[in-house]
């Protein structure tokens, strides 16, 4: 996502450092101009858009939540991704070590 430098400010604010801090949520900033950091995330993002919003129509908002919900629960249990060995999101996780960095 792009932000406007002055929107840069409020995700590297004290304030939100240590709300992530406190719930366990590792913050992941890169540099200006890199677009590794996002990489993944617009992967997933250009997926869903794809597969939910040109492949079906929602008559209600709540429709949609429930469509994007179950999507992504789905995608977490049954799609297998290279860059974690083949395995889903959930099989990855459970099968780390819990002193075992995510990658």
């Amino acid at each position: 996502m792009l932000h406007r430098p002055v929107e840069l400010a409020e995700y590297t604010a004290r304030s939100v450092r240590i709300a992530c801090d406190r719930c366990g949520i590792k913050q992941s900033m890169g540099r200006p101009g890199s677009a590794l950091d996002n990489a993944v995330i617009e992967s997933w993002h250009s997926t869903v858009e794809f597969e939910l919003r040109q492949l079906e129509r929602f008559a209600t908002k709540a429709e949609a939540r429930r469509a994007v919900a179950d999507w992504i629960d789905d995608y977490n249990r049954s799609r297998r991704h290279s860059s974690l060995g083949m395995r889903s999101p959930l099989d990855y996780e459970h099968a780390r070590s819990p002193e075992e960095p995510a990658a």
